[in-house]
């Protein structure tokens, strides 16, 4: 007996209700006037389920809530605090900017996307989402790169070191700012171009366009905002790991021969909090690169035809490069004394441990070194 029988012929209406749900595509809930910027590929994908939208809002927006609160309180510390308005710290000012700014302009509509399990704001909206996302990321990795040349500068270099002024910051800053531009402007201006990602919540460069303007952009973006910074920042650290060393050999030498436990004196101080303040900065530089790795590694996949990008993969890139956004807040919260200091200072009902303030034997973050410097 044929089983096939027993359902019956498919009226016309049900039969074509089953072919739309059957081929139904992630790019269908696409409005029409973004069509044009979705890429064929992702036609070959079923709708991302209602969970993993909801899952990327929520984690999104705990994630906000904490670097737009964290990234605040460092703008209005460092920048309030006299003590803390040093050349060093406006580089960290402009990171925790950075930071900031990537959150409070992306956050808001990548929650109301996933809520509509699509992108909703147009064509135009979707460039300047993508410009802003590029733009804050490539000014937080730049602006730590400068960070590691202060470093650098301050650990390796020490007393034949020119010091740092307002002057040569601002001039670091305005470096970072236009060089940032130039890399994230081009894709309004036809060298590449900014497009719904696979889950089709957010916007980012088309790294799956294989005409060579595309992948041009995308080869030179990555040296020059991943790995040319990576490199750079490797380099800066080797030499002040070496310099710290060579320090302490020479240290541990010179108590032996003096039969003391230990030289350290008010300046000895210092360098080990240099020390201290090179692992923290070593330590948010190594997190941020964890953030963005995942993002160059899709878009390699896309121009390599590597490995198949599912738009379930594009959702956890998002959440790790704006999970990037959180971490330097809680880094200098917990390692700086000075700002600590401040900010119980202005809000009272946060310093939940009496000991907080007067704590100097706690790890310095990259500011700590500049005010001992012009102590």
């Amino acid at each position: 007996m044929d089983k096939s029988n027993l359902i019956g012929p498919l009226s016309p209406q049900a039969l074509t209700w089953t072919l739309t749900v059957v081929n139904f595509t992630v790019v269908d809930n696409v409005p029409p006037e973004m069509r044009h910027l979705v890429d064929p590929y992702w036609n070959q994908f079923p709708p991302l389920e209602t969970k993993w939208h909801a899952a990327l809002a929520s984690t999104i927006g705990l994630l906000a809530l904490i670097s737009i609160v964290g990234n605040g309180c460092v703008i209005l510390i460092f920048s309030s605090t006299k003590g803390l308005r040093t050349p060093s710290n406006l580089m960290v000012i402009n990171l925790a900017f950075a930071d900031f700014m990537m959150m409070f302009t992306m956050a808001p509509p990548l929650i109301i996307n996933s809520y509509h399990e699509t992108w909703v704001f147009g064509p135009l909206m979707c460039e300047i989402y993508g410009m802003f996302g590029s733009l804050s990321g490539c000014v937080s990795i730049w602006s730590m790169t400068m960070i590691a040349f202060d470093r650098y500068n301050v650990i390796v270099r020490g007393l034949s070191a020119k010091p740092l002024t307002y002057v040569g910051s601002v001039m670091r800053i305005l470096f970072v700012w236009a060089n940032s531009l130039v890399w994230t402007l081009a894709p309004l201006f036809g060298w590449n171009r900014y497009v719904p990602e696979g889950n089709m919540s957010a916007c980012g460069t088309d790294y799956l366009s294989k005409d060579w303007i595309s992948v041009s952009y995308i080869y030179a973006y990555s040296v020059f905002v991943y790995w040319l910074p990576l490199l750079l920042i490797i380099y800066c650290y080797t030499y002040i790991l070496k310099a710290v060393s060579a320090h302490e050999r020479n240290m541990r030498e010179q108590a032996k021969k003096m039969n003391v436990a230990s030289l350290r004196s008010s300046d000895a101080s210092k360098t080990n909090a240099e020390i201290k303040l090179a692992k923290v900065a070593l330590v948010t530089i190594t997190l941020w690169f964890m953030a963005w790795t995942p993002y160059l590694v899709i878009n390699y996949a896309g121009i390599f035809d590597t490995n198949p990008i599912t738009p379930l993969q594009t959702i956890w890139g998002s959440v790790f490069a704006k999970a990037n956004a959180v971490y330097n807040p809680i880094v200098y919260g917990i390692s700086h004394p000075k700002y600590r200091v401040a900010l119980y200072k202005r809000f009272p009902s946060l310093a939940f441990r009496k000991n907080n303030a007067t704590d100097e034997g706690s790890v310095a973050s990259s500011a700590t070194a500049a005010d001992q410097c012009d102590a």
